[in-house]
């Protein structure tokens, strides 16, 4: 019985080969090999060294946080696998909005993009608010006095108006930006470099004040303590998906994303291990500070002054997770409006810098009120459920691809197909079933709003739904 109109409707996919030779808009091919891996690894080193190995070590897993961040970048690495084989097929902005659209169907593409849009803002404000607690610290190093209204968002603390660093920093990124992806990849890799160079300081010189017997005991939480820490460290290992969306400014996406994602994830995993045995090896667990981990490590050994150039480098190197989330954003809200899911409005590009000027400062802007105005422990609860969502679609899409059209020539092939997919899904449900009530009433909410705007707007004004084919040029005249 052939299918109904209503039926081919919801199921009906944007064709791989559609996609594929649709021309890229507006954007500019301009991102080598090198510096899509620094937006990767800029995206995924941050928050993970700077703050998480410590809380996580002194209040979870002990000197097992090292095994933590090992099980979630083995969880992490299984989606991706399944990110590098979707980046060599589709080379096309969107990530997993796009890989969803084209092996689930128009409804899930549509569904994983609105959630990315919510989650990848959030995280930016996250992180700009995590940076401004630095800078107020090495302010007051400093002994500069400022004014109580700028330090914090309402309610935290006396005087609090605004968090007025946070929020300036959202709309920093954006301008940056806007500047054009050559400009602003240029940027980011240098500030990559700088943290990189930063990170192996504190491994080289915290090496000679390892003290084995601070391994002892190595699960004092039990090994349940080491995975359950995991379900916390595994957001400081992905960032690699928010990378991935800029496939289409890369000069040949097809051989260079693939190996960029799995080379940032390679890189960043080496660094958060050896970081792991530094820390746990300078100070007992139960005496390091879960704020502070590596600046109290080096200062109970009397080097303050190497703690606080790792606060600076602290600073620089968790800015990089906010370009490389703000470029996600912008990327994916660009590509569904451009396949007509949201007003083609918004997929107008500059016409000499080659970038989603409009989109790209209303993300700023977006961010820098979330930043300024609410509580980090507030914003904090709008991310994680999306990009585990995401996970999951990717991970399901690439093993249905691969039966559905085994032949599509592929530059890269996730191995061990079923498996490696199934570890990505499996990990990815178990830490969704450890996200709060909260969460999950946010993300309903979230989720009748895009329900809402689907029904009434996107099916039918999607480029499948009006029949307009491959998307014309959005590049401003």
């Amino acid at each position: 019985m052939p299918a109904s109109p209503a039926m081919r409707e919801i199921f009906r996919r944007k064709p791989i080969e559609l996609i594929d030779d649709e021309p890229a808009g507006g954007l500019q091919r301009a991102l080598g090999l090198w510096q899509l891996t620094a937006i990767g690894v800029g995206g995924i080193i941050g928050a993970g060294i700077f703050a998480l190995a410590g809380s996580v070590a002194h209040d979870t897993a002990g000197p097992a946080v090292l095994i933590s961040f090992l099980i979630a970048g083995v969880a992490s690495a299984a989606a991706a696998l399944s990110y590098a084989e979707f980046a060599g097929l589709i080379p096309k902005a969107g990530s997993a909005y796009t890989y969803g659209y084209a092996v689930l169907g128009e409804p899930v593409g549509w569904f994983i993009g609105w959630d990315l849009l919510l989650e990848y803002t959030a995280i930016v404000a996250v992180v700009a608010i995590g940076i401004s607690g630095y800078i107020s610290f090495l302010l007051e190093q400093l002994d500069l006095s400022l004014p109580a209204w700028m330090l914090g968002a309402p309610g935290t603390g006396e005087g609090h108006h605004v968090d007025l660093f946070a929020a300036l920093l959202c709309l920093l990124i954006a301008f940056l930006l806007n500047r054009g992806i050559k400009a602003a990849a240029r940027f980011e890799t240098v500030v990559v470099v700088i943290k990189v160079v930063v990170v192996i300081v504190v491994i080289v010189a915290g090496a000679f004040y390892i003290k084995h017997e601070n391994y002892t005991p190595y699960f004092p939480f039990g090994f349940g303590g080491a995975v359950t820490g995991a379900s916390t460290v595994f957001f400081a290992v992905f960032g690699y998906d928010a990378m991935s969306t800029a496939a289409e400014e890369s000069v040949d996406a097809k051989r260079h994303l693939p190996k960029a994602i799995l080379l940032s994830l390679a890189i960043s995993m080496v660094l958060y291990v050896l970081v792991c045995l530094v820390l746990t090896g300078m100070q007992r667990y139960t005496d390091i500070n879960p704020k502070s981990g590596l600046s109290s490590a080096f200062e109970s050994v009397g080097l303050s002054g190497l703690g606080s150039l790792i606060a600076a480098g602290a600073i620089v190197g968790i800015m990089t997770v906010l370009f490389t989330f703000m470029l996600g954003v912008t990327r994916i809200w660009y590509s569904m409006s451009r396949d007509g899911l949201l007003p083609r409005w918004f997929a107008k590009t500059h016409p000499t810098r080659h970038v989603p000027t409009r989109i790209t400062w209303i993300a700023g802007i977006v961010s820098a009120v979330i930043a300024g105005f609410l509580p980090i422990g507030e914003a904090a609860e709008l991310t994680n459920i999306g990009i585990l969502l995401a996970f999951v679609v990717v991970c399901v899409a690439v093993i249905v691809l691969r039966y559905r059209q085994p032949d599509l020539p592929r530059g890269f092939r996730t191995p061990l197909m079923p498996f490696v997919p199934l570890v990505g899904i499996g990990f990815s449900i178990w830490l969704i079933t450890y996200l709060k009530p909260e969460t999950w009433a946010r993300f309903a909410i979230w989720f009748v709003i895009g329900l809402i705007v689907y029904v009434g707007y996107s099916r039918r004004h999607s480029l499948l739904a009006t029949g307009g084919g491959v998307p014309k040029s959005t590049a401003e005249s």
